[in-house]
Protein backbone atom coordinates (compact mmCIF):
# COMPACT_ATOMS: atom_id res chain seq x y z
CA UNK A 1 0.00 0.00 0.00
CA UNK A 2 1.19 3.20 -1.32
CA UNK A 3 0.53 6.66 0.74
CA UNK A 4 0.80 9.84 -0.82
CA UNK A 5 0.72 13.12 1.42
CA UNK A 6 1.20 16.06 0.00
CA UNK A 7 0.05 19.98 0.53
CA UNK A 8 -2.41 20.84 -2.14
CA UNK A 9 -1.48 23.76 -4.16
CA UNK A 10 -0.04 24.86 -7.45
CA UNK A 11 1.69 21.40 -8.75
CA UNK A 12 -0.42 18.90 -6.63
CA UNK A 13 -4.03 19.60 -8.65
CA UNK A 14 -3.53 16.40 -9.79
CA UNK A 15 -2.64 14.58 -6.67
CA UNK A 16 -5.19 16.56 -4.94
CA UNK A 17 -8.01 15.37 -7.31
CA UNK A 18 -6.92 11.83 -6.98
CA UNK A 19 -7.53 11.91 -3.43
CA UNK A 20 -10.67 13.53 -3.91
CA UNK A 21 -11.69 10.53 -5.91
CA UNK A 22 -11.07 8.32 -3.16
CA UNK A 23 -14.72 9.74 -1.94
CA UNK A 24 -17.34 7.74 -3.97
CA UNK A 25 -20.70 10.30 -4.83
CA UNK A 26 -23.65 9.94 -6.32
CA UNK A 27 -24.28 11.32 -10.14
CA UNK A 28 -27.03 13.97 -10.85
CA UNK A 29 -27.77 15.86 -13.65
CA UNK A 30 -29.26 19.66 -12.99
CA UNK A 31 -31.38 21.47 -15.70
CA UNK A 32 -32.82 24.68 -16.19
CA UNK A 33 -34.24 26.90 -18.99
CA UNK A 34 -32.26 29.92 -19.99
CA UNK A 35 -33.51 31.91 -22.50
CA UNK A 36 -36.33 29.71 -23.33
CA UNK A 37 -33.74 27.04 -24.24
CA UNK A 38 -33.33 23.98 -21.78
CA UNK A 39 -29.82 23.50 -20.26
CA UNK A 40 -28.12 21.01 -18.18
CA UNK A 41 -24.79 19.20 -16.48
CA UNK A 42 -23.87 17.15 -14.76
CA UNK A 43 -22.87 17.14 -11.46
CA UNK A 44 -21.57 15.45 -8.28
CA UNK A 45 -21.51 18.06 -5.92
CA UNK A 46 -24.74 17.65 -4.21
CA UNK A 47 -25.80 17.60 -0.67
CA UNK A 48 -28.59 18.15 1.66
CA UNK A 49 -28.40 21.30 3.67
CA UNK A 50 -31.87 21.50 5.85
CA UNK A 51 -34.63 19.63 6.47
CA UNK A 52 -36.19 22.69 7.76
CA UNK A 53 -37.02 24.55 5.56
CA UNK A 54 -35.71 22.19 2.77
CA UNK A 55 -32.10 23.23 1.27
CA UNK A 56 -29.84 21.42 -0.97
CA UNK A 57 -26.75 22.72 -2.75
CA UNK A 58 -24.81 21.90 -5.53
CA UNK A 59 -21.46 23.26 -6.66
CA UNK A 60 -21.32 25.54 -10.51
CA UNK A 61 -17.25 25.22 -11.89
CA UNK A 62 -16.19 29.02 -13.26
CA UNK A 63 -14.93 27.57 -16.02
CA UNK A 64 -17.70 25.77 -17.03
CA UNK A 65 -19.07 26.90 -20.69
CA UNK A 66 -22.69 26.97 -18.58
CA UNK A 67 -21.97 28.74 -16.03
CA UNK A 68 -23.87 32.08 -17.42
CA UNK A 69 -27.00 29.79 -17.74
CA UNK A 70 -26.99 28.06 -14.31
CA UNK A 71 -25.30 30.73 -12.18
CA UNK A 72 -28.20 33.05 -13.09
CA UNK A 73 -31.01 31.07 -12.68
CA UNK A 74 -33.95 30.94 -10.26
CA UNK A 75 -35.73 27.96 -10.78
CA UNK A 76 -33.86 24.35 -11.84
CA UNK A 77 -34.02 20.58 -11.35
CA UNK A 78 -31.53 18.56 -9.32
CA UNK A 79 -31.91 14.64 -10.96
CA UNK A 80 -29.95 12.16 -9.22
CA UNK A 81 -29.31 9.34 -11.92
CA UNK A 82 -30.14 5.52 -11.80
CA UNK A 83 -27.54 3.19 -13.04
CA UNK A 84 -28.92 2.50 -16.41
CA UNK A 85 -28.34 6.35 -17.12
CA UNK A 86 -25.01 6.93 -17.27
CA UNK A 87 -24.74 7.25 -21.09
CA UNK A 88 -27.15 10.49 -20.46
CA UNK A 89 -24.75 11.50 -17.71
CA UNK A 90 -22.09 11.62 -20.34
CA UNK A 91 -23.70 13.12 -22.96
CA UNK A 92 -24.42 15.83 -20.83
CA UNK A 93 -21.12 16.55 -19.25
CA UNK A 94 -19.87 16.98 -22.79
CA UNK A 95 -23.13 19.18 -24.11
CA UNK A 96 -25.39 20.78 -22.25
CA UNK A 97 -27.85 22.23 -24.83
CA UNK A 98 -27.88 18.61 -26.82
CA UNK A 99 -31.20 17.31 -25.24
CA UNK A 100 -32.11 14.85 -28.55
CA UNK A 101 -30.79 11.66 -26.39
CA UNK A 102 -32.84 12.37 -23.37
CA UNK A 103 -36.94 12.27 -22.26
CA UNK A 104 -37.89 15.17 -21.38
CA UNK A 105 -40.53 17.64 -20.36
CA UNK A 106 -40.69 20.89 -19.17
CA UNK A 107 -42.66 21.32 -15.28
CA UNK A 108 -45.15 23.95 -14.86
CA UNK A 109 -42.27 26.58 -14.32
CA UNK A 110 -40.65 25.82 -17.63
CA UNK A 111 -37.99 23.43 -16.33
CA UNK A 112 -37.13 20.55 -18.04
CA UNK A 113 -37.46 17.18 -16.31
CA UNK A 114 -36.09 14.25 -17.45
CA UNK A 115 -37.56 10.84 -16.95
CA UNK A 116 -36.21 8.09 -14.97
CA UNK A 117 -33.92 9.34 -12.66
CA UNK A 118 -34.23 7.77 -9.24
CA UNK A 119 -34.90 11.36 -7.40
CA UNK A 120 -35.69 14.60 -8.22
CA UNK A 121 -35.82 17.98 -6.59
CA UNK A 122 -37.32 20.89 -8.29
CA UNK A 123 -35.78 24.35 -6.70
CA UNK A 124 -35.88 27.41 -6.35
CA UNK A 125 -32.68 29.63 -5.73
CA UNK A 126 -32.18 30.35 -2.12
CA UNK A 127 -28.47 31.81 -2.12
CA UNK A 128 -25.04 31.71 -3.92
CA UNK A 129 -21.80 32.01 -2.08
CA UNK A 130 -18.73 32.50 -4.22
CA UNK A 131 -15.83 29.69 -2.98
CA UNK A 132 -12.70 29.51 -4.59
CA UNK A 133 -13.17 28.55 -8.20
CA UNK A 134 -16.55 27.08 -7.61
CA UNK A 135 -20.26 29.02 -7.29
CA UNK A 136 -22.13 27.07 -4.45
CA UNK A 137 -25.70 27.17 -5.44
CA UNK A 138 -28.15 27.00 -3.00
CA UNK A 139 -31.88 25.91 -3.56
CA UNK A 140 -34.93 25.95 -1.75
CA UNK A 141 -37.08 22.36 -2.91
CA UNK A 142 -40.60 23.03 -3.59
CA UNK A 143 -41.22 20.05 -4.90
CA UNK A 144 -39.41 16.50 -4.30
CA UNK A 145 -39.99 12.55 -5.56
CA UNK A 146 -38.05 9.53 -5.60
CA UNK A 147 -38.51 5.85 -6.73
CA UNK A 148 -36.50 2.49 -5.65
CA UNK A 149 -33.89 1.15 -8.05
CA UNK A 150 -29.99 1.57 -8.28
CA UNK A 151 -28.24 4.90 -8.10
CA UNK A 152 -25.39 6.23 -10.32
CA UNK A 153 -22.19 6.03 -8.44
CA UNK A 154 -18.84 7.63 -9.37
CA UNK A 155 -15.51 7.11 -7.82
CA UNK A 156 -12.38 7.04 -8.59
CA UNK A 157 -12.91 7.89 -12.52
CA UNK A 158 -15.23 5.03 -13.05
CA UNK A 159 -19.23 4.49 -12.95
CA UNK A 160 -20.86 2.28 -10.89
CA UNK A 161 -24.29 1.14 -9.24
CA UNK A 162 -25.24 0.74 -5.45
CA UNK A 163 -27.69 -1.30 -4.98
CA UNK A 164 -31.26 -0.14 -3.30
CA UNK A 165 -32.02 -2.28 0.07
CA UNK A 166 -35.65 -1.04 0.23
Amino acid sequence: MTENSFIPGPGQTLAFREALGCYGTGVAVVTTMAEGTPVAITVNSFTSVSLDPPLVLWCLGEESNRYDAFSKAEQYAIHVMAEGQQDQTLRFARNGWDFSHADWQADASDTPILSGCLARFDCSLHARHQAGDHLIIVGEVLRAMHRTGKGLMFKRGQYGAFTDLL
